[in-house]
């Protein structure tokens, strides 16, 4: 299988933002900067759709040409050399689909992510049998080997929370999730012990949407809004699905799924009832297994 091609970077994400921003503020369009750069138009529409990164001198010539001065000079052309960095996926196998690869490189960088589940459990606070049982059942026609790629990926992800800055994960689970026994009762009954452990550390908020509260937002589906220092780029929706990976960067939808995400905060339990419905619906499992 030939190697993955490396997904666009947050830093080369901020750095064709910030052309654009300049290019739009100069009152330039892409035909003015070749007639006084001599950047044809399809490099500079490449380097600004994050398709491409400038060459230095290419950058250098931008900056001249939108009068660009210290110190935010000496930052984009630092952010230009270090666009390349993909530190946090170089542990992961090049197998990845290039679309789930996006988002582990996002999820790496990334401060805080709001994340609500209705069928699944939260990705980052699953545990190894919960993550392979619904490998096995979900993945149709995958084999072993790629299965446990997937497994030891999911649990790799997990490394976000052993930063030195963890990422702060807000996530909210429809009920639905609690109560379907992946992988059987033990499973479950062990997945949701350690969800309601993850719960009471300081990095992790979780809310539970319950039964009653009947129908809500949320059951169009599951997404997470990945959100990033203010100066490193804006937020990023992901919606995964069976027909594609999507990802949102327009204000209006990052906008649109951070209120729903709010809306659906407040319709769901706080923390402390939330683990206690947790335990109880493992509680309940060990009584029906006995």
């Amino acid at each position: 299988m030939p190697a993955r091609q490396p997904s666009p970077t947050l830093r080369l994400r901020r750095l064709a933002a910030e052309l654009r921003r300049l290019r739009a503020e100069a009152g330039m369009t892409r035909e003015d900067v070749f007639e006084r750069t001599s950047i044809n138009g399809a490099t500079l529409y490449r380097i600004e759709t994050v398709r491409a990164r400038p060459q230095i001198r290419t950058l250098f010539a931008l900056l001249d040409l939108y009068g660009v001065t210290e110190p935010d000079r000496s930052d984009l052309v630092a952010l230009a050399r270090r666009s390349t960095e993909q530190s946090w996926l170089r542990s992961f196998p090049t197998e990845l689909p290039d679309s789930y690869a996006l988002y582990i490189g996002f999820e790496g960088e990334a401060r805080s992510i709001l994340n609500y589940e209705g069928l699944f459990l939260p990705g980052l606070l699953q545990t190894e049998d919960y993550a392979r049982a619904a490998a096995e059942r979900c993945l149709l026609g995958a084999t072993k080997e790629e299965i446990q790629r997937l497994v030891e990926t999911r649990l790799g992800r997990q490394a976000v929370f052993a930063r030195d800055q963890p990422l702060r994960l807000w996530a909210i689970v429809d009920e639905a999730a609690l109560r379907r026994p992946v992988g059987g009762d033990g499973v479950m009954r062990a997945q949701l012990a350690h969800l309601a452990a993850a719960a009471g550390q300081a990095h992790v908020t979780l809310q539970v949407l319950p039964y009653d509260i009947g129908a809500h937002p949320g059951m169009t589906g599951a997404f997470a809004v990945l959100q990033f220092d203010e100066t490193a780029a804006n937020d990023v929706i992901y919606i995964e699905s069976q027909a594609s990976d999507l990802f949102l960067e327009s204000e209006t939808d990052v906008q649109r799924f951070t209120a729903t995400f709010e809306h659906l905060r407040a319709l769901a339990l706080p923390p402390e009832r939330s683990v206690s419905l947790i335990t109880g619906i493992a509680r309940d499992m060990r009584g029906t297994a006995e």
